[in-house]
């Protein structure tokens, strides 16, 4: 994923924007103990994800801007996964008088996402590093951290499945995810020789483009980042996308 300066404020936009609409989301769900389409994970699960990714982001942006170095997630991948578990097994209403199913859950939601905004934006400031480390080690410029956020919500809003998908992103989203999961693709070993054609006419190749799978925008993206295939028409086999990828 590129840093582009000039895409900065679009991307704190629509982090905003999908943040807002994953909140409203969130208020209306019945049963937040349903299975999501993350495999193992309630949508409890999701959201606790969901907040504790915010939490994450704003450590980075904070050291990009102070210059002072963070853990994304203390404790490294155990203790992100202890603190999701931990939040996801609380109790979903707020309190025993509380109306909401998923009172907690969107507390948690709403009041993590609202305190990263400020330091989002700070990004457009001056900054002290020139990148920032990711969990696992991966070193990334501090403008890309906004479009990391928006990819978190969007696809775990997807998750929640109860009725948001790929297809209710703003299409030039869509375009964008698409382009990087294609491009973590093809520099992940092991990734298959593929042609991805998109019915609105856009283009990738990996590797040798061996096999042509081609569909919507919104449903090669759920098929790149979710392995979901109902969507996608392969012309022979649908080849095995490695993990990690």
């Amino acid at each position: 994923m590129r840093a582009d300066p000039g895409h900065l404020e679009a991307d704190l936009a629509a982090v905003r924007r999908h943040t807002a609409l994953l909140v409203e989301h969130t208020a209306t769900l019945a049963d937040v103990r349903a299975p999501s389409l993350c495999e193992g994970w309630s949508r409890a699960h999701v959201l606790a994800h969901v907040a504790r990714n915010a939490e994450a982001i704003q450590r980075l942006a904070q050291w990009a801007v102070d210059g002072a170095p963070r853990p994304m997630y203390p404790g490294g991948t155990r203790g992100r996964d202890a603190a999701i578990e931990e939040a996801a097994a609380k109790p979903g209403p707020a309190s025993p008088d509380d109306p909401r199913p998923a009172g907690a859950f969107l507390d948690d939601l709403a009041g993590t996402a609202a305190a990263l905004e400020p330091h989002l934006a700070a990004l457009a400031g001056p900054l002290a590093v020139t990148e920032v480390e990711m969990r696992g080690g991966l070193m990334v410029p501090p403008l890309v951290l906004p479009r990391l956020r928006l990819r978190e919500v969007v696809f775990h809003h997807v998750d929640l499945a109860d009725g948001f998908t790929f297809r209710d992103v703003e299409p030039e989203l869509v375009l964008g995810f698409v382009d990087d999961a294609v491009g973590r693709l093809a520099t992940t070993e092991g990734a298959p020789g593929l042609r991805v054609v998109s019915d609105e006419g856009d283009e990738w190749v990996v590797a040798d483009g061996a096999v042509t799978v081609r569909g919507p925008r919104a449903g090669l993206l759920l098929w790149l980042a979710r392995r979901d295939a109902r969507e996608v028409s392969p012309e022979g086999d649908l080849p095995h996308l490695p993990r990690g990828s």
